[in-house]
């Protein structure tokens, strides 16, 4: 089954809500976001002509992040608020406009249900699934705002241990842009746990033509923000997820005072 063209609807009865929100009314100043929490494919769409194999791997979401990002909310007491479709479906962490927001291809893997995709029917997509997910977003930073609750984004993801071929020798990395505030409070943390490779914009650096959340919710609005990237054989079970949480649990609550201040 592969609805994909449908321009009538996208969301049905039987799909949940693009947007899990976890422990929101929580104090802390840290507002936690995860654009690839997810990796469901709405019912009209199918499997987007791809095998159950493809949907479960790195392409369709981050992979181990959902399960750091609950527990890191919890021992926080910080607001999540995450986006439950796959990446596949729409990227939540890119520009509508940019070539990867609905990708035809991702890594080696074409997307059949991507493909020759009608203007209208992507414009769905946006419509029913990044809108919601970013306008939640924004209205939650307003309340907090209004208020007068401080607010520093945290975007949280994973990363693949090896791509193209090449090995990616990063536990961690702090992903920034204009702002450098908390990425160097990030890394000058970080690199005191002895044990630990951290990345400075690595695996991947923050960029107005590549990135969403940050650039709008965090640098256009004035936030204090960084994206921070784990890799994902770190994470990829619930030890692993706990251990992680816990860790930068800890560091973020060091790092707390500071950034009230």
């Amino acid at each position: 089954m592969n609805n994909a063209g449908d321009t009538t609807l996208l969301l049905g009865h039987e799909d949940v809500p693009p947007i899990h929100e976890f422990n929101a009314a929580g104090r802390s100043p840290y507002l936690l976001t995860c654009d690839h929490y997810g990796r469901l494919i709405p019912k009209r769409l199918g499997d987007l002509g791809l095998p159950q194999r493809e949907l479960t791997r790195h392409i369709a979401w981050d992979v181990g992040i959902a399960g750091v990002a609950e527990s890191l909310s919890r021992q926080l007491d910080a607001h999540l608020i995450a986006q439950r479709y796959s990446r596949l479906v729409i990227d939540c962490n890119r520009p509508p406009d940019a070539p990867g927001s609905i990708p035809r291809i991702s890594e080696a893997t074409t997307i059949p249900g991507n493909e020759g995709l009608a203007r209208e029917a992507a414009a769905l997509r946006r419509a029913q699934i990044f809108d919601p997910y970013h306008r939640r977003i924004a209205a939650v930073i307003d309340q907090r705002q209004q208020v007068g609750m401080p607010t520093v984004l945290v975007s949280l993801h994973s990363f693949t241990p090896a791509y193209a071929g090449i090995a990616r020798p990063w536990h961690i990395g702090t992903l920034y842009h204009r702002d450098t505030n908390l990425p160097r409070r990030l890394l000058k943390a970080l690199r005191a746990e002895t044990d630990l490779v951290v990345g400075d914009n690595e695996p991947y650096a923050v960029s107005d033509e590549t990135d969403y959340t940050i650039p709008v919710h965090g640098e256009a609005r004035g936030l204090m923000n960084s994206g921070i990237e784990i890799r994902q054989d770190l994470i990829s079970d619930s030890a692993g997820e706990k251990s992680w949480a816990d860790r930068l649990a800890r560091i973020l609550a060091e790092i707390e005072p500071m950034v009230r201040a």
